[in-house]
C-alpha cells in the first residue's frame, strides 16, 4: 500500500474479497475492522490534533496506516 488511504481500485478489491466470502459474519467483522482503521487513519491525517508535536503526530500516522495496512493484507490473504 502506498502512503494514500487508499485509493478505489483496493477498496473495490476489497469489497470483492469480502462478498465473496462463504462466512458472512467473518466478512461484516473483517469490514467493520476496515472500516474502523481507516477512519481512524482519515480523521489523523486530515485534523491535526494541535497538541500534539509533529512527530508524535507522524508517529501517530505512522502507526495507524500500519492497523490499515494490516487489515489490508488480512483480507487479501483470505
Amino acid at each position: 500500500m502506498s502512503d494514500h488511504i487508499i485509493d478505489n481500485h483496493e477498496i473495490d478489491l476489497i469489497m470483492e474479497i469480502l462478498e465473496s466470502l462463504e462466512d458472512e459474519q467473518l466478512a461484516v467483522t473483517l469490514l467493520k475492522e476496515f472500516n474502523q482503521a481507516t477512519a481512524h487513519y482519515g480523521k489523523l491525517l486530515m485534523n491535526k490534533d494541535l497538541s500534539l508535536t509533529h512527530a508524535e503526530w507522524k508517529t501517530k500516522c505512522d502507526q495507524a496506516k500500519h492497523t490499515v495496512d494490516l487489515v489490508v493484507t488480512k483480507i487479501r490473504n483470505l
